[in-house]
């Protein structure tokens, strides 16, 4: 909010009463004595003539029924302008953008520290008039003095604490019900638009997943098939080809290679050899694999599947306590 006030200055010509008797002041223009009449805002006026008053460029702050009144002269049209803040809402951007719509000739407005360091636009203005800062406006630095505000008391401070807590818990009361219904509305909303997302990811994931379950499938039977051809090479080489005797020393060392590599396992993967793990560690390289060859975006699917949990979870408890609520006016 701005209110601006131009002062107009009046001309008038008046005969000078100091002149000594016998001159005649009607035809002398030189006798003539120019007056200036101050027409507007006088308070603003005064500053031309006492320089104990304010400068017309000086940005001045002050503080009319409790909210912070700003005076500074526009650079286009050279009038005095009141920006009134609202320090708890208001920020350095939503001030800077009023600055700039109340005066279209600021081209360049910024606000810095006494530092010269810039303040964020999303600085609340309440923060920013506990210091003294810098107007920047079209590259023409104003220092600003804010002034100090009285420090409420302990008793008023808490009183103050005590209002505002009530006033939320009257708000969240009154308005509770309507927002979760709308909250409900924006979570259906949101479940919609994930599942509908989800939905051809579904589709390659269940495609990839049934080949990498066949692919796995295969060479857990391939795996039997060798232990089967083993069994029966060893057994045609102890009865048919040779003797016990000869096969003995064959089979230990068979068995304490087979060791070797279950312990080469445990060292690369660092899990147990387990035939469930060696299963599960296979079909996600054949999943993976899969997944780059068809550019399924692993990464994507996990996100949207945990915001839609998520989502799923909030609805819940919205839901559960729209219900709570409804039994509790029932009864």
């Amino acid at each position: 909010m701005s209110v601006c006030r131009s002062p107009s200055l009046h001309f008038i010509w008046k005969q000078s009463s100091l002149l000594p008797p016998g001159v005649d002041t009607a035809e002398d223009n030189l006798c003539q004595v120019l007056c200036v009449k101050l027409c507007g805002n006088l308070k603003y006026s005064q500053s031309h003539l006492y320089s104990t008053v304010v400068p017309p460029d000086e940005i001045t702050i002050n503080y009319r029924h409790g909210l912070p009144l700003i005076t500074l002269t526009l650079p286009s049209r050279k009038e005095r302008c009141q920006f009134v803040v609202k320090p708890m809402l208001s920020t350095v951007g939503s001030f800077l953008r009023d600055l700039q719509n109340e005066d279209k000739g600021v081209k360049t407005a910024a606000i810095l520290t006494t530092d010269g360091r810039e303040i964020p636009a999303t600085t609340l203005m309440e923060i920013l008039l506990m210091n003294d800062f810098k107007l920047v406006i079209n590259k023409i630095t104003y220092d600003v003095q804010c002034p100090k505000k009285e420090k409420l008391s302990m008793e008023h401070a808490t009183d103050m604490e005590n209002v505002k807590s009530l006033v939320h818990r009257l708000f969240t009361a009154l308005h509770l019900e309507e927002f979760q219904k709308k909250r409900e509305h924006h979570l259906l909303e949101k479940i919609d638009h994930l599942r509908g997302q989800l939905q051809p990811l579904e589709q390659i994931k269940a495609g990839i997943e049934a080949r990498s379950e066949a692919k796995t499938s295969g060479l857990l039977w391939a795996g039997l098939a060798l232990l089967s051809v083993q069994g029966g090479a060893l057994a045609w080489l102890t009865w048919w080809v040779y003797s016990w005797d000869i096969m003995e020393p064959v089979t230990y060392f068979i068995t304490f290679a087979n060791s070797m590599v279950f312990f080469a396992y445990f060292i690369v993967t660092r899990q147990d050899y387990t035939y469930s793990a060696v299963k599960s560690r296979q079909f996600l390289h054949f999943f993976h694999k899969k997944s780059k060859q068809q550019h399924f975006d692993v990464v994507q699917y996990n996100k949207l599947k945990e915001d839609l949990a998520k989502a799923t979870e909030s609805l819940k408890q919205v839901r559960h306590s729209l219900f709570a609520n409804a039994r509790r006016e029932s009864q």
